[in-house]
Order: C-alpha cells, then structure tokens, then sequence
C-alpha cells in the first residue's frame, strides 16, 4: 500500500532559500504536497497538531522533513530532538539542509537521530542539484516499512470519518 500524495515538510526560515527549495522540488517532481513552515515552534505545532494546526492531519502522512538548524523561536537541533523522541514522528527521515559547517552542530544532529546533514549550496545550480538528489533518494530510492504507510492511511480515513 502507498500514500495517495508525497508530502514533505520544509522547515525554513530564509525566504530565498525557501524559495529555491521549493523551486528545486517542484522542477524535479520531488513531490505532490509541500508545507512550509519558518520557525522551530511553528515546526513543532505542525508535527504535533497543536495552535492553527490542531485540526489537520499533520505529520501522519510526512515522507520526508528538511530542517533548518539556525531558526528562530527554537533551534532545529531542538525540533530533531522532540521529532526523534517522540513515538508518533521518529521514523520519519529528517535531512538537515543547512549553512553550518561546524562540527558540533553536526555531532549534535546525528545525537540526535539526523538522517542526513547537508550544506546548502551557494551557487543556485548546484542547490537545485542537490535537491533533486535528497528528493529522488528519500522518496524515491529509500524504502518505508508499510506498516507506517498503512498506519497513516488508516488514521486519515478514521478522521475523516468523525463526527464534526
């Protein structure tokens, strides 16, 4: 069983580098559903369902999240930590897209359950390339064990379902 739709949370606070990723992910057909959101609490009540998110399906249909480190409100090291700790959101990939180079903020992120942590480009091209390589790889090539896949489908349909 397969999602319906690839849906992919990037989580942003640059408006040019968001700009670009979602330029880059729409060219190469990454994916059919992207939400964008620009700081680590808005992060978290997106993934959580909590504040303007409480009545949205949320993380239960996410393949893939690309998180920033440097944003405002709460850190994206402090996102990868509640994601990867809590039951609901920890097999869901998280692929740091960020400017840092240095090696604590690296150490830290794979301590704390990173997929992937990638510099972001400077040249446009090569971040349009990059990309494209992170989309095909994490949707594409890398496989979800189908009881996730059944879990969500199953959780949408129940909402659905429900009484308004």
């Amino acid at each position: 069983m397969q999602y319906r739709e690839v849906e992919i949370l990037l989580v942003e606070d640059n408006p040019d580098d968001e700009w670009l990723a979602m330029r880059s992910l729409r060219k190469h057909h990454v994916s059919n559903k992207i939400h964008v959101v620009h700081d680590g609490e808005e992060a978290l009540d997106f993934l959580f369902c909590r504040g303007k998110y409480d009545d949205s399906h949320c993380a239960q249909k996410l393949r893939l999240i690309l998180l920033d480190i440097k944003l405002p409100k709460i850190s994206g090291l402090e996102v990868l930590q509640e994601v990867k700790a809590n039951p609901a959101t920890c097999h869901i990939p998280v692929v740091l897209l960020t400017s840092s180079k240095e090696q604590e903020d690296m150490l830290r992120a794979y301590t704390n359950g990173a997929n992937s942590f990638l510099n972001k480009p400077i040249d446009f091209d090569d971040f349009d390339t990059l990309i494209k390589h992170v989309g095909y790889y994490w949707i594409h090539v890398n496989n979800t064990p189908d009881v996730l896949l059944v879990e969500a489908e199953s959780a949408e349909q129940e909402k659905e379902m429900a009484p308004a």
